[in-house]
């Protein structure tokens, strides 16, 4: 079975609008894994506009499944999850003023860059994903970098999955088995939802963990956050 791993950004989100704590970022990630949820994720930012750093430290005397950190390796990035070391972190190449993640990284390009922040990361004993495009050459850059994990940024599939196009997947399927057979784990994110999830996850050969945050915060809005977690656990299985 794939894991699910819930990003909480979107709850941090509203509870800055208002200020104050609601809604309660740490009765969540504990509901979220009360709920069967396998583990948390959070992205935090340098303007700290959604997860704060502090966010961020207080989470892991609460997570007790799988937390998983996201973000661009700047130094500030790489000493809060020095300090904190979550079970996994997620290179992220994201401009301090995207709005989303919207690139995966150039591993050719950065190579040696990620090199380095990979052993980092590695010599404190934390697992390491690097957000990628479903491009070969990619993949294979994320190889002689030294990670453990890809995380396949899925929002091309989602789009074309929307439109009907079912090939969109294509990509995807050719780099996992290329990841497979190098010996990558698989993590998946970015605008799966409950319409596309299943079909996600039957092709993806080896598929180990899909994030997912704004969608599933979302639908939780109609359907429950309980409903829509075991929702997405049943079409994972």
């Amino acid at each position: 079975m794939t894991k699910l791993s819930v990003n909480i950004n979107k709850i941090a989100t509203l509870r800055n609008a208002r200020g104050g704590n609601v809604p309660d970022l740490f009765k969540v990630a504990t509901d979220i894994q009360q709920f069967g949820g396998q583990g948390i994720t959070i992205h935090p930012r340098p303007d700290e506009r959604h997860i704060r750093y502090q966010d961020a430290r207080d989470l892991k005397s609460i997570v007790y499944t799988e937390y998983n950190i996201e973000g661009n390796p700047e130094q500030s990035f790489i000493d809060l999850v020095l300090e904190i070391k979550p079970t996994q972190v997620t290179l992220v190449p994201d401009a301090v003023d995207a709005i989303t993640s919207n690139a995966g990284w150039d591993t050719i390009k950065h190579a040696s860059f990620l090199t380095d922040v990979v052993k980092e990361f590695q010599r404190n004993g934390i697992r390491t994903s690097i957000f990628v495009d479903p491009v070969l050459e990619m993949i294979e850059g994320a190889k002689k970098v030294g990670t453990e994990r890809i995380e396949l940024y899925t929002e091309a599939f989602a789009h074309q999955y929307g439109l009907g196009n079912k090939n969109g997947i294509d990509p995807y399927v050719a780099s996992a088995v290329l990841a497979n057979e190098l010996g990558l784990g698989i993590n998946a994110g970015h605008d799966l939802s409950l319409d596309n999830i299943q079909f996600f996850n039957q092709n993806i050969p080896g598929l180990l963990e899909v994030s997912i945050g704004h969608a599933l915060i979302s639908e939780a809005i109609y359907l429950g956050l309980d409903n829509v977690v075991n929702m997405y656990l049943q079409k994972l299985k």
